[in-house]
């Protein structure tokens, strides 16, 4: 471990000294259960997912993502491993973003050697997202380090590429629907959860009793994913709420995208879309796709500046029948927009004044290409820096949708005079009426309802809607906490 004195960090999100004191307190386990649920991440906001559930002989994780967001909570990527996961030998992984997997290589780094249980579309992801992010950190350091603005000396990647790739030796697929035995008396099942490609609710039968953990809920009637599947009965639900205090806009999106783009464009302006590479960016290509079939947009050029979204675009085409499009949709979404590799091509791209729209990682503007295009096109009030959907709280992408007049990006002051506009229909999570349909569905009251992945807000409203018309127990656990499960 280096010690260094407590400094703030300037550099990248996951760039940075570890410093000590930063932790999970976890409480003492409930006495008289012999079966409990630990919240490790992913209570109180909507990253950092990781569960833990311990019967005292058998301990078995759920999720493993990345902190993101404030530095407060991106000091907890840094923190030591809470010694009650001492002894996991497999991990359940929902899906494949890193605010559910990106933790999990520096895990296997540390020494880690069990197995992780994804299904076959997630993993295939994962071996795209993780090594980029790896990739990313790497090079963001040795940005940091050659420029100078990170006060930690050397500035030091959470894990690096090399990580990554060994932590993909730990993955095994499994089918959905299909029962895996993880232990004496203890199975899992994975359930179709829209979202994301191959993105999935877990139900746990842990000798007679059942835990249900929702993942991340994707939307009833989206363009590209398919509907999530009911929910099974459970005796214990764990359910995301990023939009459990909010409802999304009743606009069709391929519409309010068209609207936007030819607002800006014919000012003479360029749109920049921060879009996730993995499932927002492919859904981008779709609707952009029904425009360009529908007439419009025409002379308006569109880049894919983001190696791993055209990677995902081409794993999704791969995956017809895991998705609504069907072979000929894929094409044709995927030929909307010119792909962007070169480095050298993104440059020349920032440097371009022509009207045009750029879709570019990463979705809450925390990291990647994206940065670079926002740094030459937020100062001139003829562009459009549009989003599309969540920003988690202390990200630059939820600064700028709250009008901050400068962000920081790579240790300079860059003002955003640009319009900013946020799509929330494009959004890939159910919001509160589409969560609390899925809940619906359930043939039976679970026994308790842990509200989890979602700000302080937006998980109480939730809790309150769940207990007033469901007539549920719920309770929004604490980071750290522990649920019985009696």
């Amino acid at each position: 471990m280096h010690k260094h004195k407590k400094k703030h960090h300037r550099g990248a999100d996951f760039v940075r000294y570890l410093e000590p004191e930063a932790r999970i307190d976890v409480a003492e386990r409930p006495a008289g259960t012999d079966l409990a649920l630990a919240f490790l991440g992913g209570t109180g906001t909507v990253t950092g997912s990781r569960y833990l559930i311990d019967d005292g002989a058998y301990r078995l994780q759920i999720d493993g993502g990345l902190f993101q967001g404030g530095r407060d909570l991106r000091r907890l990527n840094w923190a030591p491993v809470p010694r009650v996961l001492d002894g996991v030998d497999t991990i359940l992984l929902t899906h494949a973003h890193l605010d559910h997997s990106g933790a999990l290589p520096r895990l296997v780094r540390n020494g880690w050697k069990g197995r992780i249980l994804a299904t076959r579309p997630t993993t295939e992801l994962c071996e795209l997202l993780l090594p980029d992010s790896g990739h990313l950190q790497q090079k963001d350091a040795e940005f940091a380090n050659r420029r100078g603005f990170s006060r930690h000396q050397p500035a030091l990647p959470l894990y690096t590429q090399e990580d990554a790739y060994a932590c993909l030796d730990h993955f095994r697929a499994v089918d959905f629907g299909r029962s895996i035995e993880l232990s004496n008396g203890v199975s899992a099942r994975f359930h179709r959860a829209g979202h994301i490609l191959g993105a999935a609710s877990i139900e746990i039968d842990w000798r007679g009793r059942t835990i249900l953990f929702s993942g991340d809920l994707g939307r009833f009637n989206d363009a590209v994913m398919c509907d999530p599947e009911p929910a099974p009965r459970a005796d214990y639900l764990v359910i995301e709420s990023t939009y459990g205090d909010r409802q999304h806009e009743a606009v069709e999106p391929a519409q309010a995208l068209g609207a936007n783009i030819e607002r800006c464009t014919s000012r003479g302006g360029t749109v920049v879309i921060p879009a996730f590479a993995v499932g927002r960016a492919q859904s981008l290509l779709y609707h952009l796709s029904k425009l360009k079939a529908a007439g419009r947009l025409a002379g308006i050029p569109v880049y894919l500046d983001s190696p791993m979204a055209i990677d995902a675009s081409g794993i999704l085409c791969r995956n017809v029948g895991e998705h609504r499009l069907t072979a000929d949709q894929c094409k044709a979404a995927c030929g909307v927009a010119h792909y962007v590799r070169d480095v050298e091509e993104s440059k020349a791209l920032t440097a371009d004044p022509k009207p045009k729209v750029i879709i570019s990682a990463s979705g809450m503007a925390t990291g990647g290409r994206v940065l670079h295009h926002l740094r030459q096109f937020a100062p001139d009030p003829k562009n459009l820096i549009l989003f599309s959907g969540f920003q988690a709280a202390g990200t630059r992408g939820a600064a700028i949708v709250a009008g901050a007049g400068t962000i920081k990006i790579h240790g300079e002051l860059v003002p955003v005079e640009a319009e900013v506009a946020n799509l929330s229909m494009l959004s890939a999570h159910a919001d509160s009426n589409e969560i609390m349909r899925w809940l619906g569905t359930s043939p039976e009251p679970p026994r308790m309802t842990f509200v989890t992945h979602g700000e302080a807000g937006a998980s109480q409203a939730l809790a309150e809607r769940i207990r007033q018309e469901l007539g549920w127990f719920c309770t929004v656990p604490a980071l750290g906490g522990w649920g019985a499960l009696a």
